[in-house]
């Protein structure tokens, strides 16, 4: 294992972690993609590679949210009903066909290109996509707890596709539309609340892919000895940034990887 070992995964484990300390942002993102193209890790082992680091490094986020009491299990609950059975559908439909397949390969690459081209939308216009969605529901009667249950499921089965497909969508996205169903929780909540659900999620996901053959053993354990230092390394950091430039900065990188990714 030691002879396969490439510190520059750690590098790369390293910059992605402390990207992720300093904006937020899920590291499936940027990692997913940067294995593709830099490495030129096929699609299938890089999102199950992607998704077992996801839940590692997930896991420190979900201890950190719980001792501060920043956790609506109403939510995570909602969420994973409809999160878990979707993943499970998912990689049984993947275990049943030929991922080293060119089609499955452009499959996981144009749907990977797409969430990053509104994963940087929402970074750049998450404000205003939040005033337009807070106006429509103000003219509306609030939603029933019902209606709200029933939407948070539902929001949870599309994450528990495109998360197992690309190991991308429950950062971002996911909290983006929290945030319009539940507009008068805090925002801390919201977020807590998304990580405690995407440990679960990713972790099956990653198992899955595991089960199926697409887990790079040596690989993993490279990014997460770089990402753990790079995760503290950016939260240190964060309050000394300008949040909005490293935003921005962020989203025109993500925008071009999504190019390259649709353009192969």
């Amino acid at each position: 294992m030691l002879s396969n070992f490439d510190p520059l995964y750690s590098l790369s484990g390293f910059f992605v972690g402390a990207l992720v300390g300093i904006t937020g942002v899920g590291g499936g993102s940027l990692m997913t993609p940067l294995l593709v193209l830099l490495f030129g890790v096929h699609p299938a082992t890089a999102v199950g590679t992607d998704l077992l680091y996801a839940a590692v490094t997930k896991s420190a986020g979900t201890a950190v949210h719980g001792m501060h009491g920043r956790i609506n299990w109403r939510i995570v609950g909602c969420l994973a009903a409809g999160s878990v059975p979707a993943a499970l559908v998912m990689l049984w439909l993947l275990s049943g066909v030929d991922r080293k397949s060119i089609e499955v390969a452009h499959t996981i690459t144009t749907a990977l290109g797409w969430l990053l081209v509104m994963t940087a939308f929402m970074l750049v216009f998450r404000k205003q996509v939040m005033a337009l969605a807070q106006r429509s529901m103000g003219e509306r009667r609030p939603l029933r707890p019902a209606t709200l249950a029933i939407l948070t499921v539902v929001l949870g089965l599309a994450l528990g596709i495109l998360v197992t497909l690309t190991s991308v969508g429950a950062g971002a996205l996911g909290v983006t539309i929290l945030l319009v169903l539940y507009p008068r929780l805090d925002v801390r909540e919201i977020v807590g609340s998304d990580i405690v659900h995407a440990v679960p999620l990713t972790l099956i996901g990653g198992m899955g892919y595991w089960m199926i053959g697409e887990i790079d053993w040596t690989m993993l354990a490279a990014l997460l000895i770089g990402s753990i230092p790079g995760i503290i390394t950016g939260s240190l950091l964060a309050p000394k940034l300008h949040e909005r430039t490293i935003r921005l900065v962020l989203a025109a990188t993500l925008s071009i990887v999504a190019y390259k990714l649709l353009a192969t």
